[in-house]
């Protein structure tokens, strides 16, 4: 929800959560430019240790064979069911019903390996984890995107290269990754070629290869990419019966999976990507039924283009009175369009929906490009780029337990990681409000992108 009073003028927009837990408000050096237009920091809302993580860690440890000595939540704070913040001024919450503690801003990696060289990977994990502290990762097995056989891998192998040279502790990072779910066309992941599923086997050889690429012991947080099933995703039609398959690979196979990586330490927790309720509830009930382990956490697309889908009614089924699923929400810009930058005549060099045609078309029809128009307008009218508009509000949902950035510089990495630290406050989320009212979801309508377009 909202924080802070309501107030007029440009600075509106913003408000110190000072008020939310007390302390003392600062501002990031990014912001610093800002402040006259109304925002500060946000404050640190509690004070926390690194004790209690460090011995469930421990204790994880021992009860797999020693396999990890040690491991220590994000930070090194204790759960807490109100928000906390870690001396980085992330705010950490627990990832669903896990004992894994996570801020609430997770660094993308998708564009390392193709938009990305190493050398810049490098530049913005030393950035976000030695700088700002931010230890929290998330890549998969067909990373960078768009996916093909000459650079698959090459994510977790530029991240690989790097935790060689870092001297960051393993231990102090949490990683996440994801195994490709059912898909006739990549025929280059596994040894037996197409199609990729989520079989015991082919969940074992995606996580032996990452482990190998990313030269780690263990993955903190191992996502089914997208479901084994046939489903309705990024931006397709609607579901129609007449496309489900004939043999899926079941929910309960698919926990035993995971039940046998978790038992020989090589995975500590897990999670589904692009699902729907039904398959939160499948994967629940199969759970609780054979004792195997609960997935703890979602990652879907969520975004001021991007609401309806998950609020009709995942965030239902996931809230913490249900099943208690925390939802990562991956693309919080929309693949880049929030920040404006499609909304200009010249479009800066190496856009990435300018050098893959094609690729997330659905956020630039004319519906979403009215709806970014009107979002970017509103922030301006409080302060704010459309960048920091849009992640501190997707940060405020009470159903966003992280939200995914990813940045292709280091620049556009700290004013995302920047935004994390603002509040919006209850006139600006009133006025986010009207604009979904007449923008409901634009990026399923079929309407075609108007060109030009002009600021």
């Amino acid at each position: 929800g909202g924080g802070g009073r309501r107030g007029g003028g440009p600075g509106a927009g913003l408000v110190s959560s000072a008020g939310l837990g007390g302390g003392a408000a600062s501002s990031s050096s990014s912001s610093a430019s800002h402040s006259a237009a109304g925002f500060v920091a946000c404050a640190a809302l509690g004070a926390t240790t690194a004790a209690a993580s460090a011995a469930r860690g421990r204790r994880w440890g021992r009860r797999h064979g020693g396999r990890v000595a040690s491991m220590r939540g994000a930070a090194g704070v204790r759960p807490a069911v109100a928000l906390a913040a870690s001396k980085d001024g992330f705010r950490m919450r627990n990832l669903g019903s896990s004992d894994l503690i996570v801020p609430d801003v997770c660094l993308g990696t998708m564009t390392w390996g193709k938009q990305n060289t190493e050398e810049e990977a490098h530049l913005q994990l030393d950035y976000a984890v030695k700088e700002r502290g931010l230890k929290f990762m998330d890549t998969a097995e067909m990373y960078p995107v768009p996916t093909e056989a000459d650079t698959q891998g090459r994510t977790d192998r530029y991240i690989g290269s790097w935790l060689k040279k870092s001297g960051v502790p393993r231990e102090e990072l949490i990683l996440a990754s994801k195994v490709c779910g059912y898909n006739e066309r990549i025929n280059w992941v596994r040894e037996a070629g197409a199609p990729t599923r989520v079989t015991k086997a082919q969940v074992r050889e995606s996580v032996e290869k990452s482990l190998a690429r990313l030269g780690v012991e263990y993955i903190d947080l191992l996502q089914i990419h997208w479901p084994d099933r046939y489903v309705s995703l990024f931006g397709a039609e609607s579901y129609d019966e007449a496309n489900q398959r004939e043999e899926n690979v079941s929910f309960e196979e698919q926990l035993e999976a995971f039940d046998e990586l978790r038992k020989e330490g090589l995975v500590r927790h897990f999670g589904v990507s692009n699902e729907t309720s039904f398959g939160v509830m499948s994967f629940i009930r199969a759970a609780e039924a054979k004792g195997l382990p609960r997935i703890v956490s979602i990652q879907n697309s969520y975004s001021l283009l991007v609401r309806t889908a998950y609020e009709t009614d995942l965030a239902e089924v996931c809230s913490s009175r249900h099943t208690n699923v925390g939802l990562l929400a991956y693309s919080p810009l929309a693949g880049g369009v929030l920040s404006g930058k499609y909304l200009t005549e010249v479009v800066p060099p190496g856009a990435r929906l300018n050098l893959f045609p094609g690729f997330m078309d659905r956020y630039r029809n004319s519906a979403s490009q009215d709806a970014t128009r009107e979002y970017a307008a509103l922030a301006k009218a409080h302060g704010l780029t459309p960048t920091q508009l849009a992640l501190a509000w997707c940060r405020q949902r009470w159903c966003v337990t992280s939200s995914i950035i990813g940045a292709t510089s280091v620049e556009h990495l700290k004013e995302n990681i920047d935004a994390f630290q603002l509040e919006l406050s209850e006139e600006l989320l009133e006025g986010i409000q009207l604009i979904y009212k007449r923008y409901r979801d634009p990026t399923i309508n079929p309407a075609p992108k108007k060109e030009p377009v002009k600021a």
